[in-house]
Formats: structure tokens, C-alpha cells, sequence
């Protein structure tokens, strides 16, 4: 396992503030305006991806109601930094703890996801007491956007898959002087947190996940559902119906990123539905996206690929970890060994039995949470965060 570096002198993260040019909002509103959306089959529903007449109204809203400013002030508001990590331009969120016995945390996001996800979460979780919560719960919250992600920007170079976003997270502390830290990830965040507690064991303090990568080498043999319970197996078994025609966008981003990049680096309206569609399948959201999120947290998180031109880069993380074979579907044969814990969503789309866990992680503390899916910072932030605590407590 690589071993973690001494912590950094130079380069110094610098401040960062985001700033949209007006003439591209201005160019945004009139691709929109001139958005072509198929016609709908008559009661198809989503069966053939998102509706037409879901995404118009996105668009139209997009369009003609949405805030970027607002939503670009709100974000301003938490401190920011930019820095080179492992070679990579990498962006951060980095919330200092007024408490003196604060824990310094990294939440990782994943695609088709962004740091935004975190917004609700950062100040209670940076500063409990002034939200009602035990001061000795506070973090140092560090949300980075993952190299070719949101406000770090498109990757310039071949070669960055999961395993070198790792290195860039870690660098990114040691920068920021954290020389331990406890790290919490979902979806390719909880790919770059099994390689931080695989790769720098030595600084975790714990790891967190939402997803929970331990599958068995044959889930064909018998013996791979020794322990597995009645519930967990109904469980895996249907997240595993529902997700059965839903991976078709992990085999383009896996092989031909670019292709799929043009159309969407293009057109607005084609990528809010290249993403609301995952969001709608992968969250807890009762057949409607606005059960689970507003139409401004939504679009805030699809503009942070918008205004940033990396939905291209973002897609090319599936090719260059299927290359290196540090995909989330290569085999792991690895193990964490330091202090791990793992919150199980009833709408997740992976649906990890514990035992199967305990099986690769020192596994401390579990829970079976009651509502969520697969944004679940994103889609229940206090249970989240309530969750993320209690793990925290057994590691401090």
C-alpha cells in the first residue's frame, strides 16, 4: 500500500471564490431558450429515461426562475480554497471549527453529484453548538470537488482514476495541516475513502461510507450468502431489479466519455436530463424528484458542471479507473483495517449485506437508516449527519 507523504509546505492552498461571468449565464438562457426536447410516448412515464415534459419544466424554470447568483452567494458564503494535490488542480470547501477539539473530516462526493450536496451539512456540522448540537461533535469539514469535478475543474492529462483522487484528497489535508483525519464518501467517494483507509492507514482515524464496496468474489457460490440475512437478501435482490436497465451510463462513461462529453459540454438541457434521470432513479424520492429535493438544489448541483465545463472529465473517471482497474466493478482484494463505519440506505442501489462488510472492514459501527437513497447528505442531511457523529464518536 502506498504509504502516505509528510505533510506539505508548499503548495498553499489559496482562497477561492467563485464568479460566473455574466456573459455566460447570459449564453446559458439562450441555449435553453432554444432547447429541442423529443416528444413524449403517451404513458410511458420514465421507462424510457426522464420525460420531455419533466425536463421542460426544468428547463423553463432554469430559465426563467432559477438564481444562480443567489445560489453562487449561498455557496461564497463557506470559506473556499484551491490548491495543486497530486499533480491536479483541486477545489475545496474547508470549514473551520470554532471548537478546539474538533475532528478534521473529509466528505467526498461522487457523480452525478457534487460538493453542493454537502451545503446543508458544513455548518452544523463545523459548528454544532450554534445549531443546537454538542459542541464536542464538531468537525473541520473539508468537502473537495474530486479532481475533473465542479470548482477544480476538467483534468488535463490521462491517467487520473480513483486511486490518484485518493492521493489528491490526502495531499489536500496534509496541505490544509490535518496530519489525521476521518473520511466519509458515497458512490466514487466511497471509492476514494476505501483507498484513503487502504492506502493512508496511518492518518485515517476512521472511514465513513453511504456505499459500501465488499462484494464477494462469486456471488454465485453458496457459501457467499453464509450469514446473510432473509431481509438483506430480499434487499440486494431488489436493488438489483431496480437498477437492472439503469447501468447503461457506466458503459459509455467507461469507453467513450469524449463522445458522450460533446453533447453534453453543448447543450444544458441535455445534460440536466443526463443527470436528473440518475437522481430520480437513485434517490428515495417516491417516483418524484421534488419529494426528495427542490428545483434549486438540483440545478445548482447540474450547474456546477455547467459553468465549469467538466461534464466530459467527470465521465472520464469511469474510463480511467475501467483502464486501471480501480472501477468500482474490478475486483478489490484488499482490506481496511482501520476503524470503519457504514450507514446502509434503504434506496441504495448497492444493498451491501453487513457480514459481507465485516468480511473487508474493521467494521464499529452499522446502521440500517430508515429513509434515504443514494444522495444521502443530499436527500436527509440531519440523519446523515446524526449518523456521521455517533461513528465519529467511537474513533475521536
Amino acid at each position: 500500500a502506498r504509504q502516505a507523504s509528510a505533510p506539505m509546505a508548499n503548495p498553499t492552498p489559496t482562497p477561492f471564490r467563485n464568479a460566473v461571468p455574466d456573459a455566460d449565464l447570459a449564453d446559458l438562457r439562450l441555449r435553453l431558450a432554444h432547447a429541442r426536447l423529443p416528444d413524449d410516448l403517451e404513458d410511458a412515464g420514465w421507462a424510457y429515461g426522464i420525460p420531455s415534459a419533466v425536463l421542460r419544466d426544468f428547463v423553463d424554470y432554469w430559465r426563467t426562475g432559477y438564481d444562480w447568483r443567489a445560489e453562487e452567494a449561498r455557496l461564497n458564503a463557506f470559506p473556499q480554497v484551491v490548491t495543486t494535490a497530486a499533480g491536479l488542480r483541486v477545489h475545496a470547501f474547508h470549514v473551520r471549527s470554532p471548537e478546539p477539539g474538533a475532528v478534521p473530516l473529509v466528505l467526498t462526493h461522487g457523480w452525478p453529484g457534487s460538493p453542493v450536496e454537502f451545503a446543508a451539512l458544513m455548518g452544523p456540522l463545523a459548528d454544532p453548538r450554534a445549531h443546537g448540537g454538542d459542541p464536542a461533535d464538531a468537525f473541520h469539514v473539508v468537502c473537495p470537488s474530486m479532481p475533473g469535478y465542479a470548482f477544480s475543474g476538467p483534468t488535463r492529462e490521462p491517467g487520473v482514476d480513483v486511486h490518484r483522487v485518493a492521493d489528491a484528497v490526502a495531499e489536500l489535508m496534509s496541505q490544509l495541516g490535518y496530519a489525521r483525519f476521518v473520511a466519509q464518501g458515497g458512490d466514487w467517494g466511497a471509492l476514494v475513502t476505501r483507498r484513503l483507509g487502504e492506502a493512508y492507514a496511518d492518518r485515517c482515524l476512521g472511514v465513513h461510507f453511504n456505499m459500501c464496496f465488499a462484494m464477494p468474489d462469486d456471488l454465485a457460490a453458496p457459501a457467499a450468502w453464509d450469514g446473510v440475512t432473509d431481509a438483506e437478501k430480499a434487499a440486494f435482490a431488489e436493488a438489483g431489479a431496480r437498477i437492472a436497465d439503469g447501468t447503461g451510463y457506466m458503459a459509455i462513461q467507461s469507453t467513450k466519455p469524449n463522445t458522450l462529453g460533446h453533447a453534453l459540454g453543448d447543450s444544458p438541457a441535455g445534460l440536466a436530463g443526463w443527470i436528473l434521470e440518475k437522481f430520480h432513479a437513485w434517490s428515495d424520492c417516491d417516483g418524484a424528484l421534488e419529494n426528495a429535493y427542490t428545483k434549486d438544489q438540483l440545478l445548482t448541483n447540474v450547474m456546477t458542471y455547467w459553468v465549469t465545463g467538466t461534464a466530459a472529465s467527470a465521465a472520464r473517471l469511469y474510463c480511467e479507473s475501467a483502464r486501471a482497474g480501480t472501477a468500482a466493478t474490478d475486483p478489490w482484494p484488499g482490506r481496511v483495517d482501520v476503524p470503519t463505519g457504514f450507514a446502509r440506505y434503504p434506496r441504495e442501489m448497492l444493498q451491501t449485506p453487513r457480514i459481507w462488510a465485516e468480511s473487508k472492514y474493521n467494521l464499529v459501527h452499522f446502521a440500517q437508516m430508515e429513509r434515504g437513497g443514494h444522495f444521502a447528505a443530499f436527500e436527509q442531511p440531519e440523519a446523515f449527519a446524526d449518523d456521521l457523529r455517533a461513528f465519529a464518536r467511537k474513533v475521536r
